[in-house]
Parts: C-alpha cells; sequence; structure tokens
C-alpha cells in the first residue's frame, strides 16, 4: 500500500486588478475556491493521480531523462544578448567538429551504473544549432566590434552589440549531471566551449536508442470534473523548473486575473503529485494562460520520484527558468 508521507503547501499570494479576494462569496458564506474547498479538491484527485501511477521497469533500470539533453555546467553569466541565443539555440562553429562516434560511454546513476553507445561531436551539435538568428532592426548584423584608433582618432568607438548566434571555440568529451528517473545521474556529454558565456554548454552525447522516453500519462480512470477541480480553483502544472535539495520549484498555469495562487503538493514514497489552487475572477478578463512560478520544501530529497500533474498524471520534465 502506497504511503501518504506529508501534504504540504507554502502560500504565495498575488493580486490583480478586478478580482474577487479570496474565500469570498455574495451571500457571505464560504466559497467554492475557499482555501478548504481547494484543499480538499486538490487532495481527492492527487490520491486518484498517484494510484494510477504505473510507470515500466526501464523506469528503474533504463535512462529516462526528465530535463532537456543541453546543460549549462555552471552559472554561465548571461547578459540579454546571450540568454536569448542560448535558449533559441543560436550557435556558429569556429573549428572542425569531429564526426567520428567514440567508444561507449558509462552512465552514473546513484543506484548503478549503464554501458551506452555514443553520438559524434558533429551529432551533437547538428541538435543543439538551431539555426541564424533574425536580424534586430535598427542594429547591425555583425558580432560586436570595437574599431581601433587611428593616427587621427585617438579615442575607440565600440560598435553596438548584433543578434548574433553564440561562438563555438572548443569540445571535448566530457560528463554533464542530468535528472533522471533513477535520480541525478551523471552522463557524458560533449562539452561546447562558447566564446560569450563563462561555463561550457553540454549536449548529452547518448545514442538514442539507449534513451527511454518519458512514460505517457496515466490519469485516473475517472476524469477530473469541473466540479471537482475547475470549479474548486484548482490548476495544473505545467512543467518543473529548479530541483535544489528538498525544494521544488515549478510552474503553474493560471489564468491572467486568477489570485490567490497558492502551490499544493502530496508526497508518496513514489511520486510527488503537484497543482496549485487559485481565486477564480467573478468579473470579464481575458482568455489566456499565464506561467506563474511556485516553490515548494519537500519532506525528502525528491531522488527519482516523478513530479506528476494533478489534473493529467503527466510527468512534469525541467525546464529552465
Amino acid at each position: 500500500m502506497r504511503r501518504l508521507l506529508a501534504l504540504l503547501g507554502l502560500p504565495l499570494v498575488i493580486t490583480a486588478a478586478g478580482c474577487a479576494p479570496a474565500g469570498s462569496d455574495p451571500a457571505g458564506g464560504p466559497s467554492a475556491t475557499s482555501p478548504d474547498h481547494r484543499r480538499e479538491a486538490f487532495d481527492q484527485r492527487a490520491a486518484e493521480v498517484a494510484g494510477a501511477w504505473r510507470p515500466g521497469p526501464d523506469w528503474r533500470t533504463g535512462y529516462v531523462p526528465l530535463q532537456d539533453q543541453t546543460v549549462l555546467v555552471g552559472d554561465p553569466d548571461f547578459t540579454a544578448d546571450t540568454e536569448t541565443a542560448f535558449r533559441a539555440g543560436w550557435y556558429r562553429d569556429q573549428i572542425e567538429v569531429p564526426d567520428t562516434r567514440p567508444a561507449d560511454g558509462t552512465i552514473r546513476f546513484p543506484d548503478g551504473t549503464m554501458t551506452t553507445p555514443l553520438i559524434s561531436a558533429a551529432e551533437a551539435y547538428r541538435q543543439l544549432d538551431q539555426g541564424d538568428p533574425p536580424p534586430c532592426e535598427g542594429r547591425p548584423k555583425m558580432p560586436a566590434a570595437t574599431v581601433e584608433p587611428g593616427p587621427d582618432e585617438p579615442v575607440s568607438h565600440p560598435v553596438a552589440t548584433a543578434c548574433v548566434p553564440l561562438t563555438v571555440t572548443a569540445v571535448t568529451l566530457g560528463t554533464a549531471p542530468v535528472r533522471t528517473s533513477r535520480g541525478l545521474a551523471d552522463v557524458p556529454a560533449w562539452l561546447l566551449t562558447v566564446e560569450e558565456l563563462a561555463v561550457p554548454v553540454a549536449r548529452v552525447a547518448v545514442a538514442p536508442q539507449s534513451v527511454t522516453p518519458v512514460p505517457e500519462p496515466t490519469a485516473p480512470a475517472r476524469p477530473a470534473p469541473a466540479d471537482v477541480v475547475g470549479a474548486a480553483g484548482v490548476v495544473g502544472a505545467e512543467h518543473t523548473e529548479r530541483v535544489d535539495g528538498t525544494r521544488l520549484t515549478y510552474v503553474l498555469g493560471v489564468g491572467a486575473c486568477d489570485t490567490g495562487i497558492t502551490p499544493l503538493v502530496q508526497e508518496h514514497e513514489d511520486a510527488i503529485v503537484v497543482g496549485g489552487g487559485v481565486v477564480r475572477a467573478t468579473g470579464v478578463c481575458t482568455d489566456q494562460l499565464k506561467l506563474e512560478p511556485v516553490t515548494v520544501t519537500l519532506s525528502a530529497p525528491l531522488g527519482g520520484r516523478p513530479v506528476l500533474d494533478v489534473l493529467t498524471g503527466r510527468v512534469l520534465t525541467e525546464q529552465a527558468g
């Protein structure tokens, strides 16, 4: 039987114009989106989601990455331009990227190891490089430069920063930390030295045939009815953002005018179910999804436990904020 470890929810409250206050009701009684009602609706649905979680054997024996396969090895010291280039996948190589596949590598999990074939640096670079950036209006298309002073020019003239890709100047085979279904693993990766960043950009080198995809959602047989979660002010999560010891940051999908945003989490021995409580707007509001990061403290480190969305049962993967 699954043992319930803890029910935690750290409040994070924001305000928005034109929205009803938390727990208010025209008749003066507790509303459908009062904190107690939201918690009850969440707990009921979360228990169903956790009970439906049935991963295959590869979850504990294979390589199931739970984050993007491009990893920053440390603090890159981003500028606005370099962060844009990194997230868009804009690169240019200034070297000959090797296309020879290396010998098999080893993935090191907290509970053991796995030998895997690797891809070449050229294959990894092709996965990483998403093309050239578009020109920026009113800015040059060439990289930043400084005009050297001439005989009649004692002062240099800096040229404005351009919308340019990141410059790869070296590549070596190493390892990178990757969150997986078996916990944080040390995974073979191609480490690219980038001129504009303070740390290498790592692209995981594990061959595709060794990668087990994230399991499909295992939502409960009973759909989540609106009167249980939607009307109660319970919303789902889009993805995780950061794991630091027992602190878990994930991103909720809320309405543009929702207020009283509160993270909700239910811990089990083999899964963690997350969502959020909100107070729905009573007036007219735009129909759009807003991404709201929230942070909770778990009773134990995440380890290899999946983080599941309370509405769909989907395994949430990590995306950088």
